[in-house]
């Protein structure tokens, strides 16, 4: 029977693994999609911010209760998955708990300190699913944000639960063991009772040996294929944060947020107007090439992190609940912005899937089909929503972008925006007056005085 297990165990997580490479490989290849950018420099400080926002939950710390609990799931997911490198080792080996005769009293302390975790993952993401469906969080319903309905609001709610079952799995699963070990059972290696799930022993006092058996054999079982499904199921969903989060943060920009990245194009094209510099790039000794593209119009013309952003986004909407156009009911949400790039990055790599590994043009953008002009329009610039994210995130980028292709390459400005243009092409100011009178509002001043 051991061997049978042993085997349909390997079977199990060879399947796994290989849709998890391939999942991955597949969103390496989306992000790929994109233009070429250095955020390479620094590596220092990129490490120094990666520590402290996405291994330290820095940013997330802004509302310390919130913080608090996201960092108890987060660090209870990351320990606890200890445990389960014994797990996995018991079933390639057919053996049961491996640990315990290398660890003696020790092996105890770990698996207590793994139970307190579970009880502490178990009841914050009690408290989370509270807060989504009965406290009602606003930045989290489909009534008042239109990117949460349908699967963006269920698979917050399916992530709590089966979190919660499988910490349920694994406490009732130590229960019954160390009943089994009392009861002499072979194969169950004595160790003793556990912190927290000693507790529990009661609800198995009057169970034969052959129930606790088929018992805690089902919730091993259960507890690792939900481990195993899990790993699958993060790369479909928002949870795919859990690993983007590290190299988001640390290819984040160091640059300040305020901070414009001007197209390099019409930055020379500007100076040879002004004569101060020529038609021949001083650094390559070529001539300027006009771009294909002023902008972006599909995510190939954004950058690869702008597309590893739209992959790590969580979904929270702390961005969204920042937003000053949000507040006044504009449509503009920046997590909508985010939601929308990952759907068309995922619609992309479908059709990369269906034509072996290449894009066909399916007559789609990004910027028409996904995001409408009144969203981008709307967008004030203020940067709240890339101060607001806790993994570092920038969704004006995008914005910026899809607002400068609409613009510059199809000329689809609004009239009192073509009417600024051209004040700043002939008056050097958005305001219609000669720059010789610019400065006539301090001579009055001066007279005043």
């Amino acid at each position: 029977m051991a061997i049978i297990q042993q085997i349909i165990f390997l079977i199990v997580l060879g399947i796994v693994g290989w849709f998890v490479f391939k999942r991955a490989n597949l969103i390496r290849k989306t992000i790929s999609l994109g233009r070429d950018e250095d955020r390479y420099d620094q590596p220092a400080q990129r490490f120094s911010i990666m520590l402290r926002v996405a291994f330290g939950q820095k940013k997330m710390f802004d509302r310390p209760l919130i913080g608090l609990m996201h960092f108890v799931v987060y660090a209870g997911f990351l320990l606890i998955n200890i445990e389960v490198l014994e797990i996995v080792l018991d079933g390639v080996l057919g053996k049961h708990r491996l640990f315990a005769p290398f660890l003696g009293t020790f092996y105890n302390f770990l698996i207590g300190f793994f139970e307190f975790l579970a009880i502490g993952v178990l009841v914050t993401c009690s408290i989370f699913l509270i807060r989504r469906a009965i406290l009602k969080v606003e930045r989290l319903q489909p009534s008042r944000h239109r990117e949460m309905n349908g699967w963006p609001e269920l698979d917050g709610k399916i992530i709590l639960l089966f979190e919660i079952v499988l910490m349920i799995a694994i406490l009732t699963m130590n229960a019954a063991d160390t009943v089994l070990q009392e009861m002499g059972s072979p194969h169950y290696t004595p160790t003793g009772d556990f912190a927290f799930s000693q507790f529990l022993k009661p609800i198995f006092a009057n169970w034969s040996e052959n129930s606790l058996i088929i018992y805690e054999r089902f919730a091993w079982w259960f507890h690792i294929l939900g481990i195993f499904t899990f790993a699958v199921y993060v790369t479909y969903s928002k949870h795919l944060h859990i690993a983007l989060a590290f190299p988001n943060t640390y290819f984040s920009r160091l640059t300040p947020k305020g901070e414009m990245n001007n197209m390099p194009d019409i930055t020379k094209e500007v100076k040879i107007m002004l004569g101060l510099t020529t038609s021949e790039d001083p650094a390559s000794g070529t001539e300027s090439v006009i771009p294909e593209r002023f902008g972006a119009k599909d995510v190939p013309d954004l950058s690869w992190k702008n597309l590893m952003d739209a992959y790590s986004c969580t979904e929270c909407g702390r961005c969204t609940s920042a937003c000053p156009a949000n507040f006044t009911g504009k449509k503009l949400s920046p997590r909508k912005i985010m939601m929308d790039t990952r759907d068309r990055l995922e619609d992309i790599g479908r059709n990369m899937q269906t034509n072996k590994g290449e894009f066909v043009d399916d007559g789609k953008s990004l910027m028409g089909d996904y995001i409408s002009n009144e969203e981008i329009l709307a967008c004030t610039t203020c940067n709240a929503c890339v101060q607001e994210c806790p993994i570092l995130i920038n969704p004006l980028d995008i914005i910026l972008q899809l607002r400068r292709y609409k613009i510059m390459d199809e000329a689809q400005a609004p009239g009192s925006w073509n009417t600024m243009f051209q004040n700043l092409d002939t008056n050097q100011a958005p305001w219609k007056f000669s720059p010789d009178d610019r400065f006539n509002w301090a001579e009055k001043l001066r007279n005043e005085v």
